[in-house]
């Protein structure tokens, strides 16, 4: 089965910036050793039965004065079919100018700037909101990092998404959902996650892309995943929800492989009769492949 992997990144350490790799800079992760390296198309290897048909590269900090530049090494280096979001600074008047530098690579699909902590102030600020304005008539879309337990920054996306209907949203990591091998009051946090998606369910520019497990628990369960992937599903629908590996940093916790096996057991029914396997076969590839094909525009 072919899938493409919406969410990873490619490490070009020697012509890159990556600040954020730098073991004296934030995020003071004890095991950040482990992908402070480079990191090629060839290391993308997966077990049979499963095939990478391409992939996304989400930006990684390569160089986010210039961002093109990290578009160019990709566009030069990589074989498999590709798109890429690009890093941008939307919180910058001059983002324009930067836009249409990056609209001149073939492989651009859309941009994201991390919100996390900072979501609501960012997407309520005019300038911002004029940026992603502009994406949407591009026909770009915006990857958004940020917690969906966070209430304010989801009304702050709601009412953005009011005024600017045909922006194409992906919200990134699962919108960072509480993950039951984390803590004792689960229930109550993970209730207020999936309020915050039913919101956004209202929205059919919006899709959510399901990765960086390991971001939230290195030793995360397949319940975990489980958990998640069928809740967005049954709010979301079949057609709104990626699988993705976030790529090296899933190596914390396990091999890129391992991770993809995961994913296709989970979306594979133990008993079945002929209607379970096709609706399992159905929604295996929606999961794995269709849904990024589209919404990625490959």
């Amino acid at each position: 089965m072919e899938i493409i992997d919406p969410h990873l990144h490619l490490f070009n350490l020697s012509d890159g910036h990556y600040g954020w790799l730098k073991p004296e800079n934030a995020p003071h992760w004890p095991d950040k050793h482990i992908i402070n390296r480079e990191v090629s198309q060839s290391e993308l290897q997966l077990s049979n039965p499963l095939n990478l048909a391409g992939f996304v590269h989400i930006e990684a900090g390569f160089d986010n004065a210039k961002p093109w530049r990290e578009l160019d090494w990709l566009e030069q280096h990589c074989t498999l079919p590709f798109k890429t979001v690009a890093g941008g600074d939307l919180t910058c008047e001059d983002f324009p100018n930067v836009l249409s530098e990056l609209m001149r690579r073939k492989s651009l699909v859309g941009i994201r700037h991390i919100l996390d902590d900072n979501a609501h102030s960012l997407l309520s600020s005019s300038v911002f909101q004029k940026n992603l304005a502009l994406l949407a008539e591009h026909g770009l879309s915006f990857d958004a990092q940020f917690s969906l337990s966070d209430k304010q920054a989801t009304q702050a996306l709601c009412k953005l998404l009011d005024s600017t209907p045909t922006l194409r949203v992906i919200i990134n990591h699962a919108g960072w959902p509480p993950l039951r091998s984390n803590t004792q009051t689960w229930q109550q946090a993970f209730d207020r996650w999936q309020h915050n998606l039913r919101v956004l369910e209202q929205y059919p520019s919006v899709a959510i892309k399901l990765s960086g497990w390991e971001m939230q628990n290195r030793a995360y369960t397949q319940q975990d995943i489980q958990t998640v992937m069928m809740a967005c599903v049954q709010i979301f629908g079949e057609r709104r929800v990626m699988l993705a590996s976030n790529f090296p940093l899933t190596t914390f916790s396990r091999s890129y492989a391992d991770l993809w096996q995961t994913y296709g057991a989970l979306l594979t029914t133990k008993v079945q009769n002929v209607a379970q396997a096709e609706r399992d076969t159905r929604l295996k590839s929606l999961l794995l492949y269709k849904n990024s094909a589209n919404w990625y525009q490959f």
